[in-house]
């Protein structure tokens, strides 16, 4: 059968039989002098798995889609020309939370003074446990949530997924949270699962949140021309619209020069917070808070997450990024989300 194709602007939705595609053979290669394990899907750059310390926890980046094009911002490890400069503590992908027992892990970065630091949380990666390739790649590692003393409040034990086609990028991670003291995941905005895209991929002329910065000063938003994203959720939420609702997916999708580029972030039902909240902004911060009600409900409901020592919890997501000439359909990602829930 062939594909069906309905155009709307430069989105088109089409008949998965794009299920059918090749998949491709993904290498996934550590490098002896750094902190740096690199992902290729067919030969071609996919993204690098970052956990030097001086990141404030691990990430992945710069993520690419199929055909190599950067979907990530740059900035502050790799800027590129009028790209935004907020917010210095969303790099690439990243998996933190705002406030563990008091300790916000998800704001630290660079940029918070000394003096201040004592109010943060780090992720450090201490082992790589596993590292394989073929049909899909693979990077498991195990990382400590300490605050500034080293004291450890929990242990991460993480694996990366990656699968792709000629079209197609898959990113499955599952994260084991274990508690080595009591542990309160206080219902916060800023968690859980996040990305922050590159410009192109904002919604043009958002109304959230977004300031840049010029010797230090915010400064309002100026006229932007490159941003042309837009989101869409399960439940048919768009734009800035689809921020604190409740879905199963999100996906954002804009066009990158010649290609229609989208990334779609999947919850599983597992999770706790199943469909999680999404905190997905307009200026580029796109996140899963499963762990985060009341800023989303107006203070209708408050989660307030507790594990007591030795108690682990689980957290499973899927991220899909398409590129070509076409953008994956709501009918697609509801396949690839129940392919996904009955996933173990």
């Amino acid at each position: 059968m062939k594909p069906v194709l309905i155009f709307f602007g430069f989105v088109i939705a089409y008949h998965p039989i794009s299920f059918a595609q090749k998949k491709e053979m993904v290498k996934v290669i550590k490098l002896k002098t750094e902190n740096k394990i690199d992902v290729f899907i067919n030969n071609k750059p996919f993204t690098s798995f970052l956990y030097p310390d001086s990141l404030e926890k691990p990430i992945l980046f710069p993520v690419r889609g199929a055909d190599e094009t950067i979907v990530t911002r740059g900035f502050p490890i790799d800027p590129r020309p009028d790209e935004p400069t907020d917010h210095p503590h969303q790099k690439g992908i990243w998996f933190t939370y705002e406030n563990v027992n008091g300790l916000d892990f998800w704001n630290n970065s660079y940029a918070i003074p000394g003096e201040k630091k004592y109010l943060y949380g780090w992720i450090k990666t201490d082992s790589i446990l596993k590292i394989s390739g073929g049909l899909k790649g693979i990077i498991a590692y195990h990382a400590n949530w300490t605050n500034q003393r080293n004291k450890v409040l929990l242990e991460e034990n993480t694996t990366l997924t990656f699968s792709g086609t000629e079209h197609q990028r898959i990113i499955d991670r599952t994260t084991i949270l274990k508690a080595d003291t009591n542990i309160n995941f206080t219902d916060a905005k800023d968690g859980l699962y996040g990305m922050r895209l590159a410009h192109e991929l904002q919604i043009p002329n958002t109304t959230s949140e977004s300031v840049q910065y010029a010797n230090d000063k915010k400064i309002p938003k100026v006229s932007d021309t490159i941003a042309n994203g837009n989101y869409i959720t399960s439940e048919g939420k768009t734009g800035d619209a689809a921020w604190g609702t409740r879905a199963r997916w999100c996906k954002i999708f804009a066009k990158i020069k010649n290609d229609s580029i989208s990334i779609a972030m999947i919850d599983h039902p597992q999770n706790p917070g199943y469909p999680t909240f999404w905190h997905a902004r307009g200026y580029g911060l796109f996140a899963a808070n499963p762990l985060g009600e009341k800023i989303f409900t107006n203070g209708k409901s408050i989660k307030n997450f507790h594990l007591n020592k030795g108690e682990s919890v689980t957290f499973r997501y899927r991220t899909v990024i398409d590129s070509g000439n076409k953008t994956i359909s709501a009918k697609e990602l509801n396949e690839l989300a129940d392919k996904f829930a009955k996933e173990k």
